[in-house]
């Protein structure tokens, strides 16, 4: 792929398409199929930087991982959390999910590990979830004890307990958490302190625990009760990726055209399939079928809308207010500031080079749209910024995006598929 790609204005979208997996649902189930007692094959396995670095270090750790690209599948055959490399380097390069996940798996289990990766790595705070698995007996810590990776572990299990968190800083703090937990000695107890963030993803997480046979008690997703147990291997099917849908969606939006996306329903496992909720506020028409969802575009509206549920659409949804009548505020995404790029300060500095009028706030924006302007848009090797910015180019001509193959992350086809959208 070329260092930038121009994007070409096209007419109303007539399409449908179905993305590739979803990579938060495929990062669980890899953690908890490797945990598990006895084989797993997971169908419909995205195949990206971020996946491609979870299989990897779960080879690292001497656990047999059988990843089938063209036929989207994934086999693994679990030790029941008894690596068979006790001792490992990971490097984890970009991926928060990795970095978060494996971090709570390998204190559960035993031996020792390092686990680091880029620069920007080395700048995303991890200090809770450290403090969390210590609380539980284990022994996680900042290498050069600024709270960031590189993360080393000393393990020799969790005792479980009882272990608090905050919920404002990142549910995948939690995720990682749950998923480690029942494998400690005892039953574990997980207190949420504060209003947690992404709701959706725990959502998401306990289920993919379900599936591998673990129930876990909850009430209101601020105490989470775990048994002492251990997961079973499972074939299991992952949906495609909701977050990489809300382009396509946003697509329709933009263009005022007609975009469906195959293979997700208004009940999928991932909350941001809501981000179509978003749209029809904003004067879309929305269907929900069985097997789709379809979007089609109308004269756009601004909304002010707490996203903080759905925050990896964030992005997505700032793109498609540069094309709405009147402002829009996005609030409830602070924690954002903290992912591959500052998702607040650097969306809204590339907003302003298409002339919107941008008002930063700690925890959002507000978009008002003006005349646009032709802008190389700078992505800071966040996929996310890639994908979004890509929309706005569907209608509003000499839209440069820099660094295009920073979507190998989650979504390395995207470009050809957006391409063949338009066509």
């Amino acid at each position: 792929m070329p260092d930038q790609i121009e994007i070409q204005p096209t007419g109303p979208l007539r399409a449908s398409i179905r993305p590739p997996g979803s990579k938060s649902i495929t990062n669980r189930a890899l953690v908890c199929a490797a945990l598990s007692e006895g084989p797993s094959i997971l169908t419909g396995a995205l195949d990206s930087e971020d996946t491609g670095v979870m299989v990897a270090a779960l080879q690292h750790l001497g656990l047999e991982v059988a990843h089938d690209p063209d036929a989207s599948t994934i086999k693994v055959i679990g030790t029941g959390g008894e690596l068979p490399n006790e001792r490992a380097d990971l490097n984890i390069a970009n991926s928060g999910t990795t970095i978060r996940f494996l971090t709570a798996m390998l204190a559960a289990c035993r031996g020792d590990f390092r686990l680091d990766g880029i620069a920007r790595m080395r700048e995303r705070p991890i200090a809770d979830l450290l403090m969390a698995l210590n609380q539980l007996g284990g022994s996680a810590t900042s290498e050069n004890s600024d709270g960031c990776p590189p993360v080393l572990i000393a393990a020799n299990g969790l005792r479980g307990g009882i272990a608090t968190i905050r919920g404002n800083i990142s549910s995948q703090f939690l995720s990682g958490l749950l998923m480690a937990a029942p494998y400690s000695r005892q039953s574990a107890v997980i207190k949420v302190d504060g209003e947690l963030v992404s709701k959706p993803y725990v959502t998401m997480t306990l289920g993919v625990m379900a599936a591998f046979g673990i129930d876990v008690r909850t009430s209101s997703l601020d105490e989470f009760v775990l048994p002492s147990a251990r997961y079973k291997g499972s074939n299991y099917d992952i949906e495609p990726d909701a977050s990489a849908a809300s382009y396509f969606w946003g697509a329709a939006a933009v263009t005022g055209g007609t975009v469906a996306v195959e293979g997700l329903h208004r009940n999928a496992l991932q909350g941001d399939v809501t981000f179509c909720d978003c749209l029809a506020r904003m004067g879309c028409e929305v269907d929900y079928a069985e097997n789709y969802i379809k979007v089609t575009g109308s004269s756009l509206r601004g909304i002010t809308i707490d996203m903080n549920a759905i925050s990896d659409t964030a992005q997505t949804l700032a793109v498609v207010a540069l094309f709405a009548d009147g402002p829009t505020t996005i609030t409830g995404v602070a924690h954002i500031r903290h992912k591959e790029t500052d998702r607040i300060g650097d969306l809204a500095r590339e907003l302003r080079k298409l002339g919107a009028k941008v008002v930063e706030f700690e925890d959002g924006m507000t978009i008002t749209p003006q005349p646009l302007q032709t802008a190389m848009i700078d992505t800071y090797n966040d996929h996310r910024m890639a994908m979004s910015f890509a929309i706005a180019g569907l209608k509003s001509p000499g839209v440069v995006i820099n660094d295009p193959n920073c979507t190998r992350k989650t979504y390395p086809h995207f470009f050809d598929d957006l391409d063949r959208l338009a066509s």
